[in-house]
């Protein structure tokens, strides 16, 4: 550097000399240091929006927990829709074949008549009413092995009768019988 370079980057040191006049100094002059490296690039810094006019939006701040100026939360979004695993799938597949082939056999016997509650009578035979006689004690004697009250409850569907009272000795009664 040069001499009037360091003169003027120095400050000059303060005279208390009395009588010497400042104008001793004045043939100094100031010249810029001349720089032999490149300047660095200046950094840009980015305008802040200008809002004009009134608005009652908030202004864009940055969040402490690191939010993008400007940036608006979302509402939350209608649910996701249900998605099962191959697992899951597996199971549902294995739950419906199992309701579903059991509603299939139960169906099935009931059509076959497996199910049908009580004992499926195949023919009928004429009894005539003897003097003491009650619809139970020809149930239990026309039908031995079975439930009598199920017995009863045929032969009355069966004669039209209306209560157990209705038989006379000599009538003769359709009875059903077990094959």
């Amino acid at each position: 550097m040069s001499t009037a370079a360091v003169a003027a980057d120095t400050p000059a040191p303060r005279r208390s000399i009395k009588g010497a006049s400042r104008t001793a100094t004045a043939h100094l002059t100031v010249v810029p240091a001349v720089r032999t490296t490149p300047a660095a690039p200046a950094v840009v810094r980015p305008r802040r929006q200008r809002i004009e006019g009134t608005t009652t939006d908030r202004m864009p701040v940055r969040g402490c927990s690191g939010e993008s100026v400007g940036l608006r939360v979302q509402e939350q979004a209608e649910p996701v829709a249900l998605r099962l695993t191959r697992r899951g799938r597996m199971l549902l597949t294995a739950v419906s074949v199992v309701v579903f082939g059991a509603a299939i056999v139960v169906l099935g016997l009931r059509v076959s008549g497996v199910l049908e509650p009580g004992p499926r009578f195949t023919h009928t035979v004429p009894v005539q009413v003897a003097p003491g006689q009650t619809l139970w004690s020809i149930a239990q004697s026309t039908n031995p092995g079975q439930d009598p009250a199920i017995v009863v409850e045929k032969i009355a569907d069966l004669n039209k009768l209306s209560s157990p009272a209705d038989i006379n000795p000599g009538r003769t009664l359709r009875i059903p019988v077990v094959g």
